[in-house]
């Protein structure tokens, strides 16, 4: 027993800190918890520390609870998780595929996510109670039909509260912990809808900033609900760890069944997601998991069933990767006799080294994507994301769901040249979609690039107007949205695909943005971000 908690004590030792924020962890083995810590600050602002009955944010590990309230509506007959979606919110648009409830619960439906059209639109804006609905209720268009391909969704699962709540009849905060969180003695639970609300013994979410201060990390929306809304403890989510593993006495063996199954999409591909949940393999060793982040924060639950060990790691601002400590605390407890397989193989950036800077698209630039290199490995670029460190494996490049929350991603490397010169094409495998991509040209000048594109823009689906226009060197699209402005700074990859990345507390975010042209003039823009495809900017005439 000593020898793993030293080894656990060591690994988050580098955050055991009086000065900064840090994390909680809890360890169980069989049900019976073995390692309960923190470390660090709750509030720097007050010097409190982090303890084993701090309670944090555990973002979109809150989603498969929400998964779990649906079912038991199910069970019911109040909900009908494969019918339409429009029969419980018919505010949304009528379309030529609708969705279902299911769907959104997979990331399958194809709709667009409110939460990044937002980021789009205003940033990190402060949403009103309401604009969630109101964001999908707009959209003219969305990434793909459902069940097409898997695009993490948080606007689906706000859809899914409001399903909820109005066939249970009661607010969805007040549902689940009536049917969940009680019966499972989980008192320090709860779904509070805004970090605006204050709650006893809630951690004070932390933002580094790069002079080494820190600011307040708030979600910009009012109404949080099933995509990140829940509050909790190490001890409560041990509690709900040892329920996921069984015996279930909230819901019935065949709704776990339901929300543990792995999803397919419409041609077949696993995407290893189940209802909110993701069911994998750590080398070797079938694992259930889910991670959340938040403005702040960041949350990895695990459980590993064969073994009956479940983790849990809260954190309030720790610069962590708490996934991959998740894993370390995996090999700590059960020992390297537990595992089947070696650790994954990530792709060195120096073993592709003409890869790293190319940049790829599709002829219509419905995918672009490039290779980066990220901290000595190499990896992908999707739509001017940062670089994701891919796997290499069996003449092949691959990037899982769990790593990107898209995809799964495949490039085989045999064009690989020897030359030093990154290959001309591409065949890039998106969950069983092909998309044949060529090598962008040398990157034009931005101001001849960029020059065609000034003016102004309408875009419906933002509820907003946009011009593009120069600011001294910089090319910029400033957009004006009922909650705020927000403005992209544009780098030319060719005369029709530009790229962006957002600044401050979005800045491991970014996109990119097609030119639409007819006899020879601009009339339009296409923009794709990670989780938004092909939102339309209308040019206005002047």
């Amino acid at each position: 027993m000593s020898d793993f908690v030293a080894k656990l004590d060591a690994l988050f030792q580098p955050v055991n800190r009086g000065d900064a924020p840090g994390l909680v962890v809890g360890v169980a083995l069989h049900g019976k918890p073995i390692y309960r810590r923190g470390f660090g600050l709750a509030s720097i602002e007050h010097g409190v520390a982090n303890t084993p009955w701090t309670r944090m944010r555990i973002g979109s590990t809150s989603k498969h609870v929400a998964s779990l309230a649906a079912l038991l509506l199910a069970e019911e007959g109040k909900l009908d998780l494969d019918t339409g979606v429009r029969a419980y919110v018919p505010e949304l648009p009528a379309g030529p595929h609708e969705p279902t409830l299911r769907q959104f619960m997979a990331h399958t439906s194809g709709i667009r996510d409110s939460l990044d059209v937002g980021f789009v639109a205003a940033g990190l804006t402060i949403k009103p109670k309401g604009e969630g609905l109101a964001v999908q209720a707009r959209q003219r268009d969305v990434n793909f039909p459902p069940g097409e391909k898997m695009i993490y969704n948080n606007g689906g699962y706000h859809l899914l509260s409001l399903a909820i709540e109005r066939a249970s009849g009661v607010p969805f905060e007040q549902f689940l912990k009536e049917r969940i969180f009680t019966p499972l003695a989980m008192h320090d639970t709860l779904s509070v809808p805004s970090d605006f609300e204050i709650h006893q013994g809630v951690a004070t979410m932390h933002v580094a900033q790069p002079d080494g201060t820190y600011r307040r990390g708030i979600f910009p929306s009012e109404e949080v609900r099933a995509e990140g809304a829940i509050i909790s403890t190490i001890d409560d989510m041990l509690r709900w760890l040892a329920h996921l593993r069984g015996p279930h006495t909230v819901g019935s063996e065949a709704s776990w069944q339901q929300l543990l199954t792995p999803v397919r999409l419409n041609n077949g591909v696993a995407t290893g997601y189940s209802l909110g949940l993701l069911v994998e393999q750590y080398r070797g060793v079938d694992v259930i998991h889910h991670g959340g982040t938040v403005i702040g924060g960041t949350c990895q639950m695990l459980t590993v069933p064969a073994h009956a060990l479940d983790i849990i790691i809260l954190s309030n601002g720790a610069p962590v990767n708490v996934g991959e400590l998740a894993n370390k605390v995996i090999e700590a407890v059960l020992g390297e006799e537990a595992f089947t397989q070696p650790a994954e193989t990530i792709a060195a950036s120096a073993a592709f080294k003409p890869l790293v800077g190319a940049l790829y698209a599709s002829p219509t630039a419905d995918m672009v994507f490039g290779f980066g290199d990220a901290d000595g490995k190499l990896g992908f670029i999707i739509h001017n994301s940062p670089a994701i460190p891919a796997r290499e494996e069996q003449g092949a490049l691959s990037l899982a769901f769990s790593r990107t929350v898209t995809g799964p991603y495949r490039v085989r490397m045999e064009p690989l040249a020897a030359d030093g010169i990154a290959p001309q094409t591409l065949e890039l495998d998106e969950a069983g979609t092909l998309h044949r991509l060529e090598k962008l040209p040398a990157t034009p000048p931005l101001a001849e690039a960029g020059k065609p594109l000034v003016g102004r823009y309408r875009v419906p689906d933002l509820h907003a107007q946009a011009v593009i226009e120069f600011a001294g060197d910089a090319l910029l699209v400033r957009i004006a949205s009922e909650y705020g402005p927000n403005v992209l700074v544009l780098k030319a990859y060719s005369a029709d695909i530009f790229g962006w990345q957002y600044t401050g507390q979005l800045a491991a975010l970014g996109g990119t943005l097609h030119v639409e042209r007819s006899g020879g003039r601009v009339t339009g823009l296409r923009v794709n971000t990670l989780r938004t495809r092909h939102l339309h900017f209308e040019r206005v005439e002047d």
